[in-house]
């Protein structure tokens, strides 16, 4: 049984794929695990892949979702980005996204902000 914050978290996933859904991505992938750890959400618009770390805090939390992205995370998700496109022999552009969600549990109104090309 999952705990209240994995389903927090499992919750806060499923808003970030439904924006990026409907900012006109393709979302390829989710949860998708490599030897270097798991990419939250992979999508591609056109010829750009896209790899997003997504945060979810609670509004009662101390701090920004943000802010949990640390120099070690960020080593984690360029690995995982590039195993991930070596697999798939990926010649195109590609970038890592953050997604920060600030709510409730199944809150219908979450604050989302989106941060494009995190590592540069």
């Amino acid at each position: 049984m999952k705990t209240y914050r994995q389903r927090f978290g499992s919750w806060g996933e499923a808003v970030a794929a439904t924006t990026i859904s409907a900012a006109g991505y393709e979302v390829i992938g989710q949860n998708v695990r490599t030897p270097y750890g798991e990419i939250d959400i992979i999508a591609q618009r056109g010829e750009t892949m896209v790899f997003f770390e997504v945060k979810t805090r609670s509004k009662d939390d101390f701090g920004n979702p943000e802010e949990a992205v640390d120099a070690k995370k960020i080593e984690h998700l360029i690995n995982a980005a590039l195993y991930f496109i070596e697999q798939r022999n990926f010649n195109g552009e590609w970038r890592i996204d953050l997604i920060a969600i600030r709510a409730s549990l199944g809150q219908t109104d979450p604050e989302i902000e989106w941060f494009e090309n995190v590592v540069n």
